[in-house]
């Protein structure tokens, strides 16, 4: 299974609400920095708990998660 921390600038891939984005950084942490195409075009930062597949050989490929993106996202959803 993919990591988070693996994914490399190019890479396209799938947000957890559907909208497609490339990301833009080779870093690796809790957020990325990628171009999303949701309702606008636009570059920004994304959560990394948000990336739900990534395009790999011409594939869609599940991604995982770190331990600490899984507590910011439970950390994230407790507030809101």
């Amino acid at each position: 299974m993919l990591n988070t921390n693996d994914l490399k600038k190019g890479t396209q891939i799938m947000l957890k609400n559907g909208w497609a984005a490339v990301i833009y950084d080779n870093k690796k942490g809790d957020t990325r920095l990628a171009e999303v195409d949701g309702i606008f075009k636009e570059i920004g930062s994304i959560y990394a708990h948000d990336i739900d597949q990534a395009f790999i050989n011409n594939e869609w490929v599940i991604v995982s998660h770190t331990k600490k993106q899984k507590d910011l996202n439970t950390l994230i959803n407790a507030i809101l």
